[in-house]
């Protein structure tokens, strides 16, 4: 058994302890916002938060949980997770919407962490997380309006 807390809720699931958290989250949680890409933690479609940190939930086995906060983007919530929507739906970055799960994740963790992001702590933290529509000056733009709004 592992135990851990989603979304602020606590949660007991009898996986076989190598199983991804992302297959616990979608398949034995339905919890389906967080999204399967590439497998390899290389595209940033599965991302997270294990206790506030971005991590990759197709890389990350169910028992890393145990006895942790996990946010999906169903539940991510506060003034920060309210400031990167916002600026998402103004600048318009969503083009296919199938990563940007992930990547409001990552932005939300980057915004929890550093209130006034440079160009290169967006680039850093937001590194593996892909855009096949190509909006990254987009999603940057939308970084640096939700810092401002914060």
């Amino acid at each position: 058994m592992v135990t851990f807390h989603i979304n602020g809720h606590a949660v007991q699931v009898a996986p076989d302890p190598d199983t991804p958290l992302l297959w616990v989250l979608r398949e034995e949680l339905g919890l389906t916002g967080t999204k399967y890409g590439c497998g390899a933690a290389q595209c940033g479609a599965c991302t997270v938060h294990l206790d506030g940190q971005a991590v990759r939930s197709c890389v990350t086995p169910v028992t890393a949980a145990e006895g942790r906060r996990v946010t999906t983007i169903e539940g991510v919530s506060g003034k920060v997770a309210q400031a990167v929507r916002e600026a998402w739906n103004r600048l318009d970055v969503v083009q296919c919407g199938y990563r940007q799960s992930g990547q409001i994740m990552s932005a939300v963790a980057l915004l929890s962490e550093v209130a006034r992001p440079t160009d290169a702590d967006i680039d850093a933290a937001m590194t593996g997380n892909l855009c096949r529509c190509a909006t990254y000056v987009r999603i940057r733009a939308a970084i640096h309006e939700a810092a401002k709004t914060l």
